[in-house]
């Protein structure tokens, strides 16, 4: 995977680079941005998203299953994790995504949809998310 360049001013407005594409990121202006771009957690929605729906793709592909389209509706949000009586951390913030799958095809059986939804979460995004991060940071010159 290659290099992502991410440059700021002094504001919320973000520009970022990956080599070939070039984007926004902002904060609403309910926030202190601009709204010129879509906020850090819709990105991270949408990688969700575009992973889990080419993960169904392939699978669809590979398994000569008649899917036509995936539709993907995500929300994200926060809780405190006190709140949380299934969950494993206790103190600081809970992050929830909200996942809803359409699967879209009028030959799909109902086998088919339930091999397909059992196989979303099979997605390096998602994996990456559920699984242990580390980010290492260094100032530099």
């Amino acid at each position: 995977m290659g290099a992502v360049t991410v440059r700021a001013g002094n504001s919320f407005l973000t520009e970022i680079d990956t080599g070939t594409h070039k984007f926004l990121a902002d904060e609403p202006s309910t926030a202190g941005g601009n709204d010129s771009g879509p906020t850090p957690y819709d990105y991270l929605s949408a990688a969700l998203g575009a992973c889990t729906a080419m993960t169904l793709h392939f699978i669809a592909k590979r398994d000569s299953i008649p899917l036509e389209g995936v539709e993907l509706t995500i929300t994200n949000d926060r809780m405190h994790a006190k709140d949380c009586a299934d969950c494993l951390t206790h103190e600081g913030y809970i992050h929830r995504f909200d996942v809803k799958i359409k699967l879209l095809g009028d030959q799909l059986t109902p086998a088919q949809k339930t091999k397909l939804g059992e196989i979303a979460h099979r997605c390096p995004v998602y994996k990456t998310l559920t699984n242990e991060i580390r980010i290492n940071e260094v100032v530099v010159e």
